[in-house]
């Protein structure tokens, strides 16, 4: 196991958290839908001693820092960010922690940028202690990003076989967009095609309109959520786990 030198990293800050992304991020009207989704789930189910798979900069431990008692960051060591806050440099297919050590593990819009998800879910159930909780969202409608690392997208029905496989109790499979919010964030990513130059302010303005009207559209209109940016899944390691999964 390789540890990554350490910086100060801020336990709780949902304040600071919310910050980012901004509001003429193309990304900031999903992101706030997926954070709040997470917050809400792991109000309920987070507890002990938790892993997050595709740390990242570790942001995350500043919206959920406060349910659990430890937080432990995982990523690859050719992660493109930041990998000054991660606790652990390993494969999500091997991590190099120990069997049924872990309450809880995380991981947000990280399954599509693995080659063999399945095998990275049977390893996220191994961690977990019998009872634990996987809490995880992956993307259905979206343009490929963090390339050439971008392997799949996921449909509801793929999501329950591949943790099924994993010998994961899926508790819920939720889509967390209709039609509007999906397709304004699409052309609000579209659009930074365009953003520079003298169009630069006009783009941020139209983005920042696009998450606007997207967020309310989304609330008011009959939802139609085939057409979903992405799912949340909530999954549990059974208390009898089989062995294949333990």
């Amino acid at each position: 196991m390789k540890t990554a030198p350490k910086r100060p990293v801020d336990f709780f800050d949902p304040k600071k958290f919310w910050t980012k992304p901004s509001l003429t991020n193309p990304g900031w009207a999903v992101c706030r839908r997926a954070y709040g989704a997470i917050r809400e789930r792991a109000e309920l189910h987070f507890k002990g001693r938790l892993l997050e798979i595709g740390c990242g900069e570790k942001r995350m431990q500043m919206l959920l820092g406060d349910l659990v008692d430890e937080y432990i960051g995982l990523d690859h060591p050719g992660c493109i960010h930041d990998q000054s806050n991660v606790d652990v440099l390993a494969s999500a297919y091997e991590t190099t922690l120990a069997s049924g050590s872990f309450d809880c593990v995380l991981s947000a819009a990280v399954i599509e940028h693995l080659e063999e998800p399945g095998a990275a879910l049977r390893e996220a159930a191994r961690v977990l202690k019998p009872g634990g909780i996987a809490l995880y969202t992956a993307p259905f409608f979206f343009h490929l990003h963090e390339e050439p690392r971008d392997f799949f997208r996921y449909t509801k029905h793929g999501l329950r076989h591949l943790f099924e496989q994993a010998g994961l109790e899926v508790i819920e499979i939720t889509p967390l967009s209709s039609y509007w919010l999906t397709s304004l964030t699409q052309w609000s990513y579209y659009l930074q095609c365009v953003r520079r130059g003298p169009l630069k302010p006009f783009v941020r303005l139209a983005v920042a309109c696009n998450n606007l009207v997207a967020r309310l559209l989304d609330r008011v209109l009959p939802r139609d959520e085939r057409f979903t940016w992405m799912y949340l899944v909530l999954a549990r390691k059974p208390v009898r786990a089989q062995t294949s999964a333990a």
